[in-house]
């Protein structure tokens, strides 16, 4: 009788554990279904609503502002793709605590010209935003990036945790994953990313600019680094891409930090198409276009064409 209880006794404590362990299952289960279908009641505005055509538009030999002017000009100019009374996201690179001489962030010329551009469009509120990877009032400050904006009239947003929400990015590899709330709440987007050499991806363009929108622990997304960057592209297709190739870091990217490994092009590229984007950029940095992987992704997927002299609008 007493080994029969002992034996009855195990196996109800092993049944208790089962049935606990069941009940937190579910319950993981029914709350991640929960974020899942939060998640997926999110709409983002269309960005690219009146967009007519893909194109892109390169200038060069003047300095950011002026090459900005130009570039646009050629495509009809800002007020085309940005009306009266919308709110306008510019996303620039503000990644790290370096001046603009070291060319590791946009030039901050450049995001106050283009913001200046927003407003004279119309634009109700211009905002500036990055989820930087040193620490956000350095890098917006070092960067020259904060006070341009500002003295433009555009608004500073450095992310913190609550400006953050689930999203579905529906990608192969990306699904569920922490985005910037603001991304639901403007009705335009431009990516200005600078162009520089980048250690994991080979390149730092428009589409790899993007990690710059979500949160979470980025690193993860290293394991599958081209197929992350099209995924968020995917997701977010903003209204126009502005390249900044006036200053190019050439090596140690993504951080730099030695004026040797720069070089000044006094380029820019202004397009609706953030895969062409990327291919131009790539071979201005003397790149194939084929040898940055995420380039290709990004095309099978039908993001864009990488057969960007076809779209090439000249002025």
């Amino acid at each position: 009788m007493n080994t029969d209880r002992r034996e009855f006794i195990k196996r109800s404590v092993k049944a208790a554990g089962v049935s606990v362990l069941s009940g937190g299952a579910v319950w993981y289960f029914i709350k991640r279904s929960r974020k899942i279908s939060r998640a997926q009641e999110l709409h983002k505005p269309d960005y690219q609503r009146g967009r007519e055509a893909s194109l892109i538009s390169v200038a060069n030999g003047q300095g950011p502002e002026k090459n900005l002017a130009g570039a646009l000009e050629n495509i009809g100019g800002l007020g085309r793709y940005v009306k009266r009374g919308e709110v306008v996201l510019i996303k620039p690179n503000v990644g790290w605590d370096r001046t603009p001489a070291m060319a590791a962030n946009t030039n901050p010329e450049l995001i106050g010209a283009l913001a200046g551009l927003c407003f004279k469009a119309g634009a109700r509120k211009v905002i500036v935003t990055d989820n930087t990877c040193n620490e956000a009032k350095r890098c917006f400050l070092r960067s020259g990036i904060g006070a341009a904006a500002e003295q433009a009239g555009a608004q500073i947003m450095m992310p913190g945790k609550r400006d953050y929400c689930e999203a579905d990015l529906g990608g192969k590899f990306i699904g569920l994953w922490p985005v910037l709330k603001i991304l639901y709440e403007v009705d335009r987007v431009i990516n200005v990313p600078v162009l520089k050499h980048h250690a994991g991806s080979g390149l730092t363009m428009s589409m790899k600019n993007w990690y710059g929108v979500i949160g979470g622990g980025r690193g993860r997304l290293h394991q599958k680094m081209d197929q992350g960057i099209v995924d968020l592209a995917a997701f977010v297709r903003p209204t126009l891409t502005v390249l900044d190739a006036h200053r190019v870091l050439l090596r140690n990217g993504p951080t730099g930090g030695k004026l040797r490994d720069v070089k000044e092009l006094n380029t820019l590229a202004v397009s609706t198409d953030e895969v062409a984007t990327d291919a131009f950029g790539a071979e201005l940095m003397g790149r194939p276009r084929d040898s940055i992987g995420y380039i290709s992704l990004a095309e099978k997927r039908g993001l864009g064409t990488a057969e960007y002299k076809r779209i090439l609008v000249t002025g």
